[in-house]
């Protein structure tokens, strides 16, 4: 049902949506949702999910309320619609129903199949009166990762690369050079790198930014959980002392050979005919896997970008200039958020494909 939106519908919605991101890096498979209750212009409840499995917003909303009696006469503001189905945890329609709160008001549609709709037909049937598309843009921002997944049977994919002010991303290294990155950014830059992985579900790199950079993938210089972590090595060349295979983490090698597997340590057996990106996402997709950060170099980087197979980029730049090396990647993209870093810089670009959907 839709009906003109007031300053007081969107201010609420506003706060269900950072309520919401709260739950960032903790609940996927699952959408990052919030949850406020209103009785007469008054917040007198609010929740969101906090991690997989466990109560959704919704439920963590009416359990706060210290008064259920005013939930009768309130108004529920929740980014996503109400699930109608059981799963890990009873449906959310059925509880607002339970307590018989008689106006919801929800920012978009759910597009997992098992709600889809459902939710919002469950509460009408019984005698909710029910709003959808209250910033509903914004909503669909927030939960992009979720959509993605389920739209596109895929993770979403945020491309990431560090480059000088003069467009290189590396120096042309030689052999004796490997096993540090080369640094571009700065401290600052580090630490919100490390927050990016602590929000993203896994991370990949390829064989040629494994031996020369000889990276983690780890989260070090946040709070939170690493990523899953994954390294293309068709031939399994790599040395293995890396540390991508200390097994202090669960890893995922992408391989033509194959291989025993050990203690967080899979070697996945893929075919490398052009096609290798889309079995990796048809792979990633059945782990449930909802965002992929492509942390690689030069090569992966732009293969990504050929095939359009991306989202989101991420390009930290720095102050340093290399004069000659490994170029940047290029692609077209327009950007739509930049953030200072001391004397660096974040640019965030969203894909054509992707901002056209949401804008």
């Amino acid at each position: 049902m839709k009906r003109q939106l007031f300053d007081f519908d969107e201010k609420y919605m506003w706060r269900a949506i950072e309520t919401a991101r709260l739950g960032m890096g903790n609940v996927a498979p699952n959408p990052m949702v919030g949850c406020v209750i209103v009785y007469n212009n008054i917040i007198i409840g609010e929740g969101y999910h906090r991690e997989y499995g466990k109560p959704h917003a919704e439920v963590n909303a009416i359990n706060s309320v210290k008064n259920k009696d005013l939930l009768q006469e309130s108004t529920i503001y929740v980014t996503l619609e109400p699930c109608s189905h059981h799963g890990k945890t009873p449906p959310c329609s059925d509880l607002i129903l339970r307590y018989r709160i008689p106006c919801v008001v929800v920012g978009t549609v759910d597009p997992f199949a098992q709600v889809a709709g459902t939710g919002i037909e469950k509460l009408m049937d019984g005698g909710c009166k029910v709003f959808v598309g209250c910033l509903e843009e914004k909503c669909l921002e927030l939960n992009r990762r979720f959509f993605t997944f389920h739209q596109k049977k895929r993770p979403y994919i945020i491309l990431k690369w560090a480059q000088t002010a003069d467009g290189f991303i590396d120096i042309d290294r030689s052999d004796e050079h490997y096993g540090q990155p080369t640094w571009i950014t700065n401290e600052l830059s580090r630490i919100a790198v490390h927050k990016m992985r602590a929000d993203e579900s896994a991370i990949l790199v390829g064989t040629n930014t494994a031996k020369k950079d000889n990276p983690a993938l780890t989260v070090r210089d946040w709070s939170g959980k690493s990523p899953l972590r994954l390294v293309i090595d068709r031939d399994l060349k790599l040395p293995s002392d890396l540390n991508l295979f200390d097994q202090s983490q669960p890893t995922v090698v992408y391989t033509s050979k194959e291989a025993p597997c050990k203690s967080n340590l899979e070697y996945k057996m893929i075919s490398f005919n052009n096609y290798e990106l889309e079995q990796i996402m048809d792979d990633l997709h059945q782990r449930e896997i909802l965002s992929l950060i492509v942390e690689g170099g030069q090569l992966l980087l732009n293969s990504f970008i050929f095939k359009d197979l991306w989202d989101e980029a991420r390009v930290f730049t720095g102050p340093r200039y290399f004069h000659s090396g490994v170029k940047a990647p290029v692609f077209n993209a327009t950007m739509v958020k930049s953030e200072k870093l001391d004397d660096s810089w974040m640019f965030v670009f969203y894909n054509k494909s992707y901002q056209n959907k949401i804008c």
